[in-house]
């Protein structure tokens, strides 16, 4: 047993108890260098939330349209971790940290000063794509640097913390609207971007244990088109007349995956290794992933849009709500770690679940008008508490499960599990508001025996912002009725998002109660992991020398 009691077979690089565990030099300072990136993108996944009212008021936006500005940085990320975990492992780790640094300052600034909202999404995806050169590497740089608990221990705080400053930002994006216009929450990143640059410069080593294989580029091309065509696809699901483009997104979507997975099994060198995303420690923890961190960003997208609207909270109060989740996620991932090593991954990844659940739970049937907040307070706490159990053992599997020499697949798949999981949970839970929404709206016109014209409806229906706005304009007790009635159909919206949350988490739940292997199981498969990929890599390595002996 290793120094901390925890099994020594779920390392990937020293499966034996007797192997030396290592860390690099100022290992807390380079942890410290790759949590500020890491940081980075966490905290541009989550200042959007906070302002979507204000962008909706600003641009007079409908509620998909709001969908897509709070996940275009979630599909930018998510669309190109694949493809840049690879670029790093053959091209070098820190220079895509600190390209992903550079690009981040022009992207939020464009989003800061956007003059409409179709170049707001774009500059989101933009901010998403740099993300998507730093963030994979961080965790590739983590798995390749330490090994042991130290890792693990390692990749606990890394997670815990990048989930904390996720739901952080909300506060500090109130914070600032309430002195400065709605663009200034994506102004917030370039403090810490500039920090975060600096570190990464003096602080990470410039090479780990990386390839010299060619990328497969065509496989990273095609990934990105998959994921970004499934991703809207599911957040134009909802929009009415609309059935060509969704049609030909999902069209899209397939037709990628088809070819990606032909490319894959194919290439020389593929980008994605089937044979080891085969393994079930590797797909069981990427599913459970996905559905974890998707959660999280999901009970934020809608949560903060249920405060402001709903609750009446300003940009402040409505951040500040969100602490608890933060607070349990810091206190808890250490105690994940240790839980893995002493029970394994699918015990600990089980129990997280069942906090996320609780948290839906409590949103869906406490979360109503007029609540006071230790309501609010409980649904985060179980979120927060969920995510710091779960994220820790997500994210280690990936890691344990390949060789070095595929860490770039293993973080990418990691980033991967947050950045899809976001993307797709925030498009869904998204798509079930605006069309809950909408259904609940027109449903109380309808009711009201009321004459109310095409165009009226329309915006009345169109989102709670445009209900409000379009509320502006008449009396003040027609005003509050139309108020009235748009919050009625937000709960009613929101209602459907959380039972489709409800409905992933014990999916997922399912899914890994059946499939992840036991702790004894899990240590035995990674133990037989680990001397696949040594013997594979020590053949490729004398395979020069093989043929430098051969004749000509």
């Amino acid at each position: 047993m290793p120094p901390g009691g925890g099994p020594a077979l779920l390392d990937p690089v020293h499966s034996s108890p007797t192997a030396p565990r290592t860390a690099p030099t100022r290992a807390g300072l380079v942890l410290a260098a790759l949590i500020a990136v890491a940081a980075v993108a966490n905290l541009g996944l989550a200042v959007a939330n906070v302002a979507l009212p204000a962008i909706g008021r600003e641009f007079d936006a409908s509620q998909t349209a709001l969908n897509l500005v709070a996940v275009g940085y979630s599909l930018g990320l998510a669309a190109s971790v694949l493809y840049f975990g690879a670029v790093g492992d053959r091209y070098g780790r820190k220079l895509l940290l600190i390209l992903g640094m550079v690009v981040t300052v022009p992207a939020d600034c464009l989003a800061a000063w956007a003059p409409n909202i179709d170049v707001l999404f774009g500059a989101r995806v933009l901010g998403g794509l740099a993300a998507g050169m730093a963030y994979p590497t961080t965790l590739a740089l983590i798995a390749a640097l330490w090994s042991g608990p130290a890792r693990t221990r390692a990749i606990a705080l890394w997670a815990a913390t990048g989930g904390a400053i996720a739901a952080l930002g909300p506060l500090c994006s109130g914070i600032l609207l309430e002195h400065f216009w709605w663009g200034s929450v994506f102004l917030l990143t370039l403090p810490l971007a500039a920090i975060a640059l600096l570190m990464a410069v003096v602080l990470v080593p410039n090479h780990v244990n990386e390839t010299t294989e060619p990328v497969d580029h065509v496989g990273g091309v095609l990934s990105i088109v998959l994921v970004g065509a499934l991703i809207l696809g599911i957040n134009f699901a909802a929009v009415p007349n609309e059935t060509a483009l969704i049609v030909g997104l999902f069209a899209v979507a397939a037709a990628g995956l088809v070819a990606f997975l032909v490319r894959q099994r194919r290439a020389r060198n593929p980008l994605y290794d089937l044979h080891t995303a085969a393994r079930p420690t590797f797909w069981v923890a990427a599913c459970a992933g996905i559905i974890v961190f998707g959660s999280l960003m999901g009970a934020m997208f809608i949560g903060q849009q249920f405060l402001q609207n709903v609750l009446g909270y300003s940009t402040v109060d409505a951040g500040l709500a969100i602490l608890p989740a933060a607070a349990f996620m810091v206190v808890v991932a250490p105690r994940s770690a240790k839980l893995v090593e002493a029970r394994g991954a699918r015990f600990t990844l089980l129990f997280g679940y069942l906090f996320v659940f609780l948290g839906f739970v409590t949103m869906l049937l406490l979360w109503k008008e007029n609540i006071s907040y230790w309501k609010v307070a409980l649904g985060y706490s179980f979120v927060g508490i969920g995510v710091g159990l779960a994220g820790t053992p997500a994210s280690h599997s990936l890691t344990g499960s390949v060789p070095v020499k595929r860490v770039g697949m293993a973080s990418g798949t990691a980033d991967l599990q947050r950045d899809l999981g976001g993307a797709i949970m925030q498009s869904i839970f998204g798509a079930l508001l605006t069309a809950g929404y909408a259904a609940a709206a027109g449903a109380a016109i309808t009711a009201s025996g009321k004459n109310v014209n095409s165009t009226v409806q329309a915006e009345l229906t169109k989102s709670f912002s445009s209900a409000a706005d379009t509320a502006s304009r008449y009396p003040a007790s027609v005003q509050q009725q139309i108020i009235a009635g748009a919050k009625t159909s937000f709960l009613k919206g929101d209602e459907w998002a959380y039972t489709a949350g409800i409905v992933a988490v014990l999916l997922g739940a399912v899914l890994v109660y059946f499939k992840f292997p036991k702790l004894a199981e899990e240590r035995r498969l990674l133990a037989a992991y680990h001397a696949e990929d040594s013997d594979e890599t020590a053949a490729e390595t004398a395979l020069p020398t093989n043929k430098a002996l051969e004749p000509a």
